[in-house]
């Protein structure tokens, strides 16, 4: 039995007509007769009985449609208590992001969210491949997630919210040769050695992409996932760099070069289930992830 075809019940025993209860509900009489044929085989005693031309409850049909009146009550008040939590503007909301994005997002967010009343964010970090970002919605609210410009879309059974589309520009010392440079092209930096991330990360794809136009397999010298450790790394001597524009910290001994000739572009997008966004919490955090986007790309000018 369901919720519906006790209400039918009960509206059975006021009206006492299948009719009569069709027109209170808005459907056809068939579709009532139904339900009250499915009902009845999960009793064992008739709950319906004819007399004359009225079709009326039985005992255990007068008992079973009281019962009706306390689940319908006590379905409204669980209604109307999810409808409270889906309104509150407060209340938890997990974000997990890749580490570049958790370090340029994580802080104006925990800043606008300081108020009384507003969302109580639960950060985490967690750095994987991009195929296994969609995963990461089974467990938190909002995932930070990235892949290449040119990158298949996300699966359908999440929904994506781009903060940033932001270009990846050549990392170099700011004592190098090409410094002097306002672009870069593939052929000047295939005969460098690199530092980049591990196998499954999409920066990967581009680094392919530079040796392909530069018709010269790149040599990987050094494979570090952490954008901060590459600065230093790149700083030390230890080779060029993809490095995202806007989401990583500046480095005083650091120049970004744009690159031509290649698509170097990365989205960061916000990864959720659709039903997440039902709570009024969960679409303040991700109003403030947007507005936070504005803030980040407008921070840095092109290099």
């Amino acid at each position: 039995m369901d919720e519906r075809q006790l209400r039918i019940l009960r509206e059975l025993g006021e009206l006492g007509s299948v009719t009569a209860v069709a027109e209170a509900l808005l459907v056809t009489p068939s579709a009532i007769s139904q339900q009250l044929r499915l009902l009845q085989r999960s009793i064992p005693v008739p709950l319906t009985e004819r007399r004359g031309r009225r079709l009326v409850l039985t005992d255990a049909g007068q008992t079973l449609a009281g019962s009706a009146i306390e689940v319908e009550s006590a379905m409204e008040r669980a209604r109307r208590s999810v409808g409270e939590f889906l309104d509150r503007p407060d209340g938890e909301v997990s974000v997990a992001a890749f580490h570049s994005a958790a370090a340029a997002f994580f802080p104006p967010l925990l800043r606008a969210l300081a108020a009384p009343g507003a969302p109580v964010p639960r950060l985490a970090d967690e750095d994987v491949p991009q195929e296994e970002f969609p995963r990461l919605t089974r467990e938190y609210d909002l995932v930070l997630a990235h892949r290449l410009d040119h990158a298949p879309p996300w699966p359908p059974t999440v929904t994506a919210t781009t903060l940033l589309r932001e270009p990846l520009d050549v990392a170099m010392p700011a004592t190098h040769p090409l410094a002097a440079q306002r672009r870069v092209t593939p052929r000047d930096v295939a005969d460098e050695p690199w530092i980049t991330v591990h196998d499954g990360f999409p920066v990967l794809a581009t680094i392919e992409a530079i040796s392909a136009a530069a018709g010269k397999r790149l040599h990987l010298a050094h494979r570090i996932n952490e954008f901060a450790v590459v600065a230093e790394a790149v700083a030390a001597g230890g080779g060029l760099a993809l490095m995202p524009r806007w989401t990583t910290r500046p480095h005083p001994e650091v120049l970004l070069k744009p690159l031509s000739g290649v698509r170097a572009e990365r989205h960061i997008d916000t990864l959720y289930r659709p039903e997440r966004t039902a709570r009024k919490a969960v679409r303040t955090v991700l109003t403030e992830l947007q507005q936070a986007a504005q803030t980040i790309q407008g921070r840095r000018a092109t290099p």
